[in-house]
């Protein structure tokens, strides 16, 4: 796809959809997040799953895999028993950071609004005002 064709985010199957399907979830953010606060080092595995409240090992490995399969994370393995794997933002994922402290930036100033209108919209009775 050239710089001036745009895909159909509305396609399944669009390229776009599927990476902003990726990066758009919340351990992503959160790994990066992690990540970046460590850049230009790297961070092992336990310490980054340490620093993710909630985040299962299984989940944040399926996350890793996938950073590093769109070369956003690069990952190093030391042969030491057991192996000792260290994650760290490429120039690449680095450049993601900014777009998504953003989007953490809007979502932490407009929460208190949010979490009123859900309040508001719990309280109104089935159906609706008359």
């Amino acid at each position: 796809m050239t710089t001036s064709q745009r895909g159909d985010l509305f396609d399944p199957l669009c390229p776009t959809r599927q990476l902003l399907d990726r990066i758009g979830t919340k351990w992503t953010s959160m790994a990066v997040k992690v990540l970046a606060e460590e850049a230009p080092g790297e961070i092992r595995f336990a310490d980054l799953r340490r620093r993710m409240p909630g985040v299962s090992q299984k989940m944040l490995s399926v996350t890793l895999q996938s950073l590093v399969r769109d070369g956003l994370v690069a990952r190093r393995v030391e042969a030491t028993v057991p192996p000792a794997v260290h994650y760290r933002l490429t120039d690449l994922g680095l450049s993601l950071e900014q777009p998504l402290a953003a989007l953490r930036a809007w979502a932490e100033q407009h929460m208190p609004e949010i979490a009123e209108l859900n309040r508001r919209q719990a309280d109104e009775p089935p159906g609706g005002r008359c």
